[in-house]
């Protein structure tokens, strides 16, 4: 027996400021960010900045709707149509994005980073620390076509 899904709430826990305005593919590899933290939770970064890398969670709050159940990685579409749960696309049922960006920097409440794939403005909802091993899998697998995609973290 399936169990009916349920609704729950999801609070943001802070947010990106960059200079990154408009949705769409940008060069965000190079692209500084702050992720604001709410003041109240600022304790709980304590000792973060011991880690070089850091995950992030974020509601991508201006993905398009309703989402397709197909799309082509990257929206380059050399590559033929894939299932949206086997794509990174912003458009999907739940808009959750997931970045492993370096930690530059933290001031207090404020999160210095480059690369994350955030436009100003967006909710973040978890940041939990890189641990290399647990957070890296050696022997996985991906299809040929997303190898010319990755980048190196």
């Amino acid at each position: 027996m399936v169990a009916e899904p349920s609704v729950f709430t999801v609070k943001p826990i802070g947010f990106v400021r960059n200079k990154i305005k408009e949705t769409g593919h940008h060069d965000n590899d190079r692209i500084i960010s702050e992720i604001v933290v709410n003041d109240d939770l600022t304790d709980a970064l304590d000792n973060l900045d011991e880690f070089s890398h850091i995950i992030v969670l974020y509601w991508m709050h201006r993905a398009p709707k309703p989402f397709p159940m197909k799309v082509h990685p990257r929206r380059d579409s050399a590559i033929p149509e894939k299932g949206v749960f086997s794509s990174r696309s912003p458009s999907r049922p739940n808009p959750i994005g997931k970045d492993t960006v370096p930690l530059l920097e933290r001031r207090g409440n404020i999160l210095k980073v480059q690369g994350l794939e955030a436009i100003d403005g967006t909710p973040v909802i978890d940041i939990k620390p890189y641990i290399p091993g647990h957070d890296s899998v050696d022997d996985a697998k991906a299809p040929p076509w997303i190898r010319h995609h990755q980048r190196k973290l």
